[in-house]
């Protein structure tokens, strides 16, 4: 590992002599290890979670199930939209076809709890 001083100054000594007295180094120039930390592997991953959040104070009604079998994962998740419909998406993703969903829109009638904030004073520059 080659190592070049472009900022010393120094120019009576030798390179190396200038390394070492220069006052922002200390001691030698050191070559870093890299560690190379391996990570397990698992060759058939599985997994399994799912939510479900149904809040009648905010309306927020909302849900989540995905499962994964080695490369294969499979999953739905449901929410309703402020327009009142709920949106309902089944999906899957494997290596060969890749990510795939179907999506659908139920109309629920009645339309969801939507706070908003109040508006804050504008304060014109000076």
């Amino acid at each position: 590992m080659a190592f070049k001083v472009t900022h010393c100054l120094c120019r009576s000594r030798s390179r190396l002599q200038r390394w070492f007295d220069h006052p922002y180094h200390v001691g030698a120039p050191v070559a870093l290890a890299k560690t190379v930390i391996q990570e397990e592997y698992h060759p058939n991953p599985q997994y399994s979670y799912g939510y479900d959040v149904q809040d009648g104070l905010t309306g927020d009604s909302k849900s989540q199930f995905e499962t994964r079998k080695g490369d294969v994962v499979k999953g739905r998740y449901s929410l309703v939209d402020t327009d009142g419909h709920q949106r309902i998406v089944e999906y899957t993703a494997d290596p060969i076809h890749g990510f795939n969903a179907i999506v659908q829109r139920v109309p629920l009638g009645v339309k969801t709890v939507t706070k908003l904030a109040a508006p804050i004073a504008y304060i014109a520059p000076i």
